[in-house]
């Protein structure tokens, strides 16, 4: 199979556990782009911060932001960010949670949700039980999903994901899914390995995403997404 474009998470994938970005990563992503193969960041982050990733690696395949509330890619969309879903369910959970958390929803709440357009984030200094616990009566609690990312805790609308995001970024800009490689490390990971024709995870992956994919990495974070660029991409 010919790889015609690869699609990476960002924290825990090509950063280690402590959010900063490896090397190898960067250098296997260029390798990758110089073969005349798009790099596309697919993440649980907010826009801006998923644009300077991208920016700053030289990918040219464009980006998902927010699990999937948002795409953009140079040339598409009039060069705006195309957000694919209203906060309307978000807003209200919001509400919802700020009433029922009381003190702890400034406590635990990511610091970066007043820039976020279709979510809500909490650390992982809260646990996930409590959330759910005070969406329990939470009146469109159907139509939320909550993922951990293994740094933090996304309350997200259903109608979106990353894999329903990077299938209509990659179909926009004339890419057949079968032929992408996906690279992932944590659940909320899942939805868009499921989307393309080799999924990968990396060495520190969260066992249920290991059991879903193609290939898993002997190699960690980086390390793990150097070798399977190689190993998918660059090779012959």
């Amino acid at each position: 199979m010919k790889i015609e474009a690869i699609a990476v998470d960002i924290d825990g994938t090509i950063t280690d556990n402590k959010r900063k970005i490896c090397i190898s990563a960067i250098e296997s992503l260029r390798a990758a782009e110089k073969a005349g193969i798009p790099t596309i960041i697919v993440t649980g982050n907010v826009v801006n911060y998923a644009y300077a990733t991208e920016v700053l690696i030289g990918c040219s395949g464009g980006l998902v932001a927010e699990n999937g509330g948002m795409i953009f890619k140079e040339g598409y969309n009039n060069n705006a960010v195309e957000i694919l879903v209203n906060r309307e369910y978000i807003e209200k959970a919001d509400a919802h949670l700020k009433e029922k958390l009381g003190k702890d929803y400034s406590k635990h709440a990511s610091h970066d949700n007043n820039y976020r357009a279709t979510e809500v984030v909490f650390y992982k200094t809260i646990q996930r039980e409590i959330i759910e616990d005070a969406l329990k009566d939470y009146e469109f609690i159907d139509e939320l999903e909550i993922y951990d990312s293994g740094f933090a805790l996304h309350v997200t609308d259903k109608r979106v994901n990353k894999g329903s995001s990077l299938k209509r970024l990659c179909e926009k800009n004339g890419i057949n899914m079968d032929n992408v490689m996906a690279i992932g490390d944590s659940e909320n990971d899942e939805d868009f390995l499921k989307e393309v024709g080799v999924k990968v995870a990396v060495g520190n992956a969260d066992d249920t995403l290991k059991e879903i994919s193609t290939y898993v990495c002997e190699k960690n974070f980086g390390d793990g997404v150097a070798e399977a660029i190689e190993k998918f991409a660059l090779r012959g």
